[in-house]
């Protein structure tokens, strides 16, 4: 898996068992690859800027599968694993847009099955798409086999560029789990860090985020449009969250400090996420958060302030639970690379794996192509 934030790539090496909803998964292994400075700088130009030569683009597409493979052999001599123990590698491929119904998972998985000697699931939105569906949430396809609870509400939420989350009511079947993007994870955070000049291009432990004061009109201002309110089925991408922040500041009229600008951010991406409650039916018992925004303490303080409801009367309000995934003995970061392990099972079995009621797609579809090895 690479997300939205073109850091690198996490790879998990799963063991699966069974079928479809009754698949039980083992991580086994967990190994994360940046990407080089150089490839993450086009990444965002061409997301940003939406330009690219027909030469530039392949290119990107070499280096990104590149970056795939060598994660993968990587995490297999680690592990001291060989190509030939893997039943295929899941990989989704660089969103580089993302505008339902389309999309681009940039990715060569010929390149990579013969870089690796295995074959390779990928390309997974598209049948979703096709279905009508958003081609996102996809993920909700593992949480719900991962997360389900007989007794438990439980909000699954990814803070990853854009932030998700997957609603499981207790006692579901997978036909009743709502899932959708919240809006901002870490994206803004990490464009001002890049704006910012910053080699590393992101808030390295929130160290920034955390001397800073928020601007509340900006937080406020940045997540009153529109698709913060509208019903799911829905998704977004990085680059609108972005000029949506950006354009608040112009609105507001706000001269900035970088860490006021990040403490800032990390409020809104945290409102947003608390907004979005208001679309479920009912509060969840718990929130299980994963990705790269459980490293910033700031964002997760923001987190926890904007879990606590009121309820009727207001004097009593209700506080969620907030955990991270790594409370629950799983590797936060190698929480997508794992759900796109089922997807792969689930498409090599010949079995759907979207969620309609996520990705409001007509019908459940199967997911992904597959290449062979060379």
């Amino acid at each position: 898996m690479s997300g939205t934030s073109a850091d690198g790539v996490d790879v998990a090496l799963v063991q699966i068992t069974g079928h479809g909803l009754d698949m039980t998964a083992t991580l086994l292994h967990h190994h994360a690859r940046s990407y080089e400075p150089s490839l993450r700088q086009r990444i965002f130009a061409l997301r940003g800027e939406g330009k690219v030569s027909l030469a530039g683009l392949a290119h990107v597409g070499r280096e990104i599968s590149l970056a795939y493979a060598m994660a993968v052999n990587d995490a297999l001599r680690e592990a001291k694993l060989q190509a030939s123990d893997l039943a295929a590698i899941a990989a989704h491929g660089q969103t580089l847009f993302h505008e339902p119904p389309d999309t681009i998972q940039w990715f060569d998985p010929a390149l990579v099955a013969a870089e690796v000697g295995c074959r390779v699931v990928s390309d997974f939105r598209r049948a979703d798409c096709a279905a009508g569906g958003q081609g996102a949430p996809l993920v909700p396809f593992a949480d719900y086999i991962l997360f389900q609870h007989p007794t438990k509400n439980r909000v699954l939420l990814n803070i990853g560029g854009i932030a998700n989350l997957t609603f499981i009511p207790a006692g579901a079947s997978i036909d009743q789990v709502i899932a959708f993007d919240t809006g901002p994870g870490n994206c803004v955070l990490d464009h001002l860090m890049r704006q910012s000049g910053s080699p590393v291009g992101f808030d390295r432990g929130g160290e920034l985020s955390l001397r800073g004061s928020l601007n509340f009109a900006v937080a406020f201002v940045s997540t009153e449009d529109v698709y913060f309110f509208s019903k799911p089925p829905k998704s977004t991408d990085g680059p609108a969250m972005i000029r949506l922040y950006e354009n608040a500041v112009k609105e507001v009229g706000a001269s900035l400090s970088l860490e006021d600008a990040l403490a800032t951010a990390c409020h809104a991406t945290a409102r947003a996420i608390g907004q979005s409650f208001n679309l479920l039916p009912c509060l969840p018992d718990e929130v299980i958060v994963s990705g790269g925004g459980t490293l910033n303490p700031r964002l997760m303080e923001e987190l926890r302030h904007v879990m606590v409801f009121p309820k009727n009367p207001p004097e009593s309000p209700k506080s969620v639970l907030v955990k991270t995934l790594d409370d629950l003995g799983i590797i936060s970061a190698a929480k997508e690379a794992l759900a796109f392990a089922l997807l792969g099972a689930a498409t090599l079995d010949g079995l759907p794996s979207n969620v309609p009621s996520a990705t409001g797609a007509r019908r459940a579809v199967v997911l992904g192509s597959i290449t062979p090895s060379s």
